[in-house]
């Protein structure tokens, strides 16, 4: 992995934040144009590889900076099994993906498995448009995958100028993996999952809730994208979203459709009232020197 720069923006707006001075100042909003992408994988990794490619060759044209596919998108989801497809095999259709990002000049932020030392992580990748590896996170909080292993880190990184983080579907029940990294100057979260399917009605509405409450409580924008129910209505549910820094839904997509949602984040740097006064301040200034400490640990 190619680790960003300690001056980078990212550095920037977290050293601002401890010292108690405002975010460097901004002309005008940072537009960055990203897409939800409700795609439904197969179990065949070079069928799923061949499309996100396609898909993120198409958005290229369109002028989208980020693109952001669900959880597993390059190998299928599965809690009770492990896709078979080898390490050597995940990683020569992640490095063809790579290479789609520098081409096209796009960001993508694609879910799949990585295995090493004999454990395997349900993860999200993520290569910036020059085709570089930005972060491989993996899932923290798992619901049920027998063959995964627990990620180590919360993710912090820069992509496309803005500083960001990003989680994998049950991660989105703790708060903290938000918190954190909207505390060190994050503005974008992004989002992927295959969550329950439509037959578990009662948990249609907390999980857009959740996400909801996630940006409002932390002022920044979730792109979220989120495998579509199948015709038999098992899997999961669709209903993708970019949510806006105030907690509204720009767009959401339908529950069955391959839909892509394209918006255009007019993106500040966030004004911070002094988030480390009161009674939390010394534990939330813990957590996000831990959290930075910790942000580029490799999955082992």
């Amino acid at each position: 992995m190619k680790l960003p720069c300690l001056f980078s923006t990212v550095a920037v707006f977290a050293v601002h934040l401890f010292l108690g001075a405002p975010a460097q100042a901004q002309a005008g909003p940072l537009n960055l144009k990203v897409a939800a992408v409700q795609f439904r994988s197969s179990f065949s990794v070079e069928d799923n590889r061949a499309r996100i490619v396609a898909l993120l060759q198409s958005l290229a044209k369109q002028d989208v900076k980020v693109a952001v596919f669900p959880e597993c998108a390059l190998t299928g989801y599965r809690k009770d099994a492990l896709n078979p497809a080898s390490a050597e095999e995940l990683s020569a259709a992640e490095e063809q993906i790579r290479r789609a990002c520098g081409a096209g000049k796009i960001a993508a932020v694609v879910g799949s498995i990585y295995r090493i030392d004999g454990r395997a992580y349900n993860t999200a990748v993520i290569f910036d448009s020059r085709g570089e590896l930005v972060e491989r996170y993996g899932k923290l909080m798992l619901a049920g995958e027998k063959w995964a292993t627990p990620g180590n880190h919360i993710a912090f990184f820069e992509l496309e100028g803005v500083p960001s983080t990003v989680m994998v579907c049950h991660d989105e029940r703790y708060p903290e993996f938000v918190r954190l990294p909207a505390l060190a100057g994050a503005r974008v979260v992004y989002y992927i999952s295959c969550e329950s399917g439509m037959r578990q009605e009662s948990k249609l509405k907390p999980y857009r809730a959740q996400l909801m409450a996630r940006a409002v409580e932390n002022q920044v924008f979730i792109v979220a994208a989120n495998a579509p129910a199948n015709p038999d209505t098992t899997g999961s549910h669709g209903q993708s979203r970019v949510i806006a820094d105030d907690g509204n839904i720009l767009k959401e997509a339908s529950f069955f459709g391959e839909d892509t949602l394209v918006e255009a984040l007019a993106i500040r740097p966030r004004k911070l009232d002094r988030p480390f006064a009161g009674l939390m301040g010394d534990w939330w200034r813990e957590g996000v020197e831990l959290m930075l400490q910790n942000r580029h640990r490799p999955l082992n």
